[in-house]
């Protein structure tokens, strides 16, 4: 008894959404185009880090081969990337990485991905306001600052900020009035910013190729500390004299390829942000094909645009005296052109503007997703008649991006921003993984909307399915060859299952992997089992590759698989660990108050629980009109039985 309670919880947990993949059929306004997406994510991910960012990696981690930081991560994102847009092809609804968890590893991995994913959103855009708030302020002389210190001060120092922040508040309930006005209105700002700050970083680009040396990539340290010594002050400049540390070995690398891998794991937060475009599936044109095209295109043109930046700034400045702050006014300083930090401060706020809309445009649809599923409440469900779009959802999120923008500094809640987002960059890619391998298991609605093509086919003759690739009445047995070399070109249960359970223990083993490459140092019980969990990753992802894939036609597939998803998950999962202690404490705080939301409403109000129930419901109804029908045809039977034995005594009495 207790054995089934058990068996029927686990279930609740692991059941799946079923999907009806009709792009034409959406609740929301489908008004989107394919620019419309790469706008959003090209304005998403190039936020105002590229204005700051370059310049504070150039200078501590990777030097002038800050280039190849960027080319590393841009390569780590795009795996990322490639999952989502197969996914995008695959599933074209509302609802990112928490859709494709639910519909391919269960309702409890779905929620906490959903669950994280807001908590990411909402941070992100209280620190974009706060942000934006104050490179106003300093562009204005630091007025709100001040006047906020004197009349609004807050003394609890490491619980709240220093003031609250009347302005930021002031940006994020503009934006949701646009946000709630409609998706196409926000979508034309969004376009205007993004072409904007893509001007400005040409023109960034465009000057420091001109203004720029080949020297300042071939720097000698001695003797740039044998010149200072002789000489204080550079023209233009005045400056620190540099340690011989902060200078490294000089040249193209001066820190060496540790430092451009350093780099690159700083430079992969500035490739987050695309993944806003998966949320749009019900609002956009052609989901299946815009969606990949965005994704791909904005990824591509980011790091087209890192990387033009830094290469420019390198060359205009030499690494070392580089303003970890603003480095771009400093650097136009620096070879004459003082003038240009006015269209840095153009840049820096249209870019913080778009990458403002980027944050909190997925929110709504996240959380009216969740509620429309029944995992959140219901009332975030609503969609403005008028708008089509996820009002209350949207003035909801509002509300709580304002709050914390109000009162929280949020420098020490932004790498819960990175858990949440790695953690479904992770997802995703164990999704697809897990997909591909699947036998085709075709849905109600799907077998509804093609019962007419099979009725003209069979001619009313029922043809035995053959969808699991295997010829029916002959099970797939396991064996080691079976594993190795399947008998059958499309996927079998058996297949799918070695799938599964191969996928969750390398998801295992790349967590345990982490943990140890960290925390583990280089000692030599350290690197001995780094070696042989590695080892067995490599004969995990071998079996998977052998197995059969899916010959679904997709518009859009990830290349190379096995081997992409599971890159991207290892890097995602690295990445992870690296965070501190702190924010794990956070992380499990936030995910305490999800799971009691989860498990006191959530579970009880699913839709899919309740479509579950109402199959069982309407299965148990047949098989009670079956039963009284066959009761109905055997009394009938035996009361025409008893009326022909009548007949015949009567006539033998005859």
């Amino acid at each position: 008894m207790v054995l089934e309670k058990l068996l029927h919880f686990g279930k609740q947990l692991l059941r799946v959404k079923v999907v009806n993949s009709n792009s034409e059929d959406s609740r929301l306004s489908r008004c989107l185009n394919t620019f419309d997406l790469v706008a959003l994510g090209v304005g998403s991910t190039l936020g105002a880090g590229v204005y700051v960012l370059a310049g504070a990696v150039a200078r501590d981690n990777s030097g002038p081969a800050i280039v190849l930081s960027f080319l590393i991560a841009a390569s780590a994102s795009v795996l990322a990337g490639l999952c989502y847009a197969e996914f995008g092809a695959r599933v074209p609804k509302t609802g990112s990485a928490y859709l494709y968890s639910y519909v391919t590893v269960g309702e409890l991995w779905a929620f906490i991905t959903g669950w994280n994913l807001i908590l990411s959103y909402v941070i992100g855009t209280s620190s974009v306001a706060r942000a934006w708030s104050a490179t106003f302020d300093e562009l204005v002389g630091k007025r709100i600052e001040q006047f906020c210190r004197e009349y609004m001060s807050m003394n609890v120092p490491g619980v709240l900020a220093e003031y609250p922040d009347m302005f930021a508040v002031l940006i994020i309930f503009t934006l949701t009035g646009l946000l709630a006005f409609g998706v196409k209105e926000s979508a034309m700002v969004n376009k205007v910013f993004t072409c904007i700050n893509v001007l400005v970083l040409l023109f960034m680009v465009v000057s420091g190729l001109v203004k720029g040396t080949l020297k300042n990539w071939q720097l000698d340290p001695e003797e740039i500390l044998h010149v200072n010594h002789t000489n204080n002050s550079i023209q233009n400049l005045t400056y620190i004299l540099p340690s011989k540390e902060s200078l490294g070995k000089g040249g193209f690398m001066p820190f060496g390829f540790t430092g451009v891998l350093s780099g690159a794991a700083t430079c992969f937060y500035a490739f987050v942000g695309f993944d806003c475009i998966a949320t749009t599936g019900e609002e956009v044109k052609n989901p299946q094909r815009a969606i990949p095209i965005g994704i791909v295109s904005s990824l591509l043109i980011c790091f087209v645009a890192y990387f033009g930046v830094s290469a420019a700034l390198t060359l205009m400045m030499p690494y070392y005296l580089l303003d970890s702050n603003s480095p771009l006014p400093v650097a136009f300083k620096y070879v004459g052109w003082g003038g240009a930090k006015y269209a840095v401060a153009v840049g820096s706020l249209c870019a913080l503007s778009t990458s403002l809309l980027g944050a909190m445009f997925p929110i709504p649809r996240v959380l009216w997703a969740m509620a429309d599923d029944g995992l959140l409440f219901k009332f975030m469900a609503e969609i403005s008649p008028r708008t089509k779009t996820p009002l209350t959802a949207t003035l909801a999120s509002g509300t709580g991006a304002a709050i914390m923008a109000f009162l929280f500094d949020l420098k020490d809640l932004v790498d819960l921003m990175s858990i949440g987002t790695l953690l479904a960059y992770t997802l995703v890619a164990a999704c697809v993984l897990v997909l591909r391998y699947q036998p085709e298991m075709h849905s109600h609605v799907y077998q509804i909307a093609n019962s007419h093509d099979e009725a003209d086919l069979s001619d009313g003759v029922s043809v035995p399915s053959t969808s699991m690739g295997i010829l029916p009445g002959v099970e797939e047995r396991f064996s080691f060859q079976t594993l190795l070399f399947p008998n059958n070109h499309e996927p079998s249960t058996l297949s799918g299952f070695t799938v599964n359970i191969c996928t969750s223990v390398l998801g295992l083993l790349i967590l345990t992997f982490s943990v140890l490459a960290v925390q583990g140092g280089f000692a030599s019980w350290n690197m001995v089992a780094l070696s042989v969990i590695f080892m067995v990753c490599l004969v995990l992802v071998f079996i998977i590759w052998r197995q059969p894939e899916s010959k679904t036609k997709l518009s859009f597939k990830v290349p190379l698989l096995p081997f992409i998803p599971v890159v991207s998950m290892f890097v995602n999962v690295y990445l992870m660990m690296q965070l501190d202690r702190g924010t794990w404490i956070r992380f499990s705080i936030w995910m305490a108050i999800g799971l009691v939301i989860y498990f006191c409403y959530g579970i009880h109000h699913s839709s899919e629980a309740s479509s579950a129930h109402s199959a069982l419901v309407t299965e148990m109804n047949g098989f009670s009109l079956d039963h009284e029908l066959e009761a109905m045809s055997s009394e009938k039977e035996a009361f025409l039985n008893d009326g022909i034995d009548v007949r015949e005594e009567n006539n033998g009495d005859l």
